[in-house]
């Protein structure tokens, strides 16, 4: 028995990406696939045996290059993508924070949206009413939040997905770069929130470019490159060996076959 809430054990995902452009009618579709006998796709591989396990109440970063396999790790952990091989087991009431403002309605007022990405979320109506008062402080939108949401700025629909997504009661976490929301001062608030979750025990599973966010909020780091894993272990020894990769320190010819995966 052990207290792992994420478990991804020989995770492997890909996509098909079609190599000629759209097919505009039937004739076309009967051409290629008839006269031409194949059709054409582009396989990207974008996980390849992922394998990593987080404890409760622990918090992992995954970092690496853009395309590495990070937003689709963070998928799979939500349950939004299922592996093509392999296990994803994730265990508790999740939260995730994955692309802000994905679930609204732009027709909708700012507080009946609240309501409506809470029942996304599988939170209740009277659990998000409850909590209303918070959520609208936290993102600070004062009496805008009776507006349309197609009013709104940027910053502000992500500033209202932040904390409709974060003033609720969940025991796993699912960051993707989402400390980068707001100004400076709303993104030390963000960043005081997830240490709250820290204190709280809630388990983190936190996407980033930001090495020093890595750093400072989790406990270990995953480091991914062409979707397999480089290394994993204590956060800023994964992060200085990142940061002597990006610096030519570390790779050979830019083949993720020069790092070897540990966990220190």
């Amino acid at each position: 028995m052990t207290d792992s809430v994420i478990d991804f054990r020989g995770v492997s995902h890909h996509f098909r990406v079609p190599t000629e452009g759209r097919i505009a009618s039937l004739k076309e579709w009967l051409i290629r696939r008839v006269v031409r006998r194949r059709d054409r796709y582009r396989r990207i591989v974008a996980l390849d045996n992922v394998s990593f396990e987080v404890r409760r109440g622990r918090a992992l970063g995954v970092i690496g290059h853009n395309g590495a396999g990070k937003s689709t790790l963070l998928r799979i952990a939500a349950g939004i993508l299922q592996p093509r091989q392999g296990v994803a087991e994730v265990q508790g009431r999740i939260a995730p924070v994955i692309e802000l403002g994905i679930g609204f309605e732009n027709e909708l007022t700012g507080r009946e949206n609240i309501v409506f990405n809470g029942a996304l979320l599988g939170r209740s109506f009277e659990e998000m009413t409850s909590r209303m008062e918070e959520i609208v402080g936290f993102a600070e939108l004062g009496d805008f939040i009776d507006n349309p949401i197609r009013t709104f700025s940027t910053g502000m629909v992500g500033r209202l997905a932040f904390s409709v997504a974060t003033t609720v009661d969940a025991q796993i976490l699912l960051l993707d770069e989402v400390l980068s929301v707001g100004d400076e001062r709303f993104q030390r608030k963000c960043t005081e929130r997830m240490d709250e979750f820290r204190r709280r025990g809630v388990t983190i599973l936190f996407v980033s470019h930001s090495l020093e966010a890595v750093e400072k909020i989790c406990d270990e780091a995953l480091w991914l490159e062409h979707g397999r894993v480089v290394a994993h272990g204590p956060a800023s020894k994964v992060v200085a060996r990142y940061r002597m990769s990006v610096n030519g320190d570390a790779a050979v010819g830019g083949k993720i076959e020069s790092v070897a995966a540990d966990p220190f």
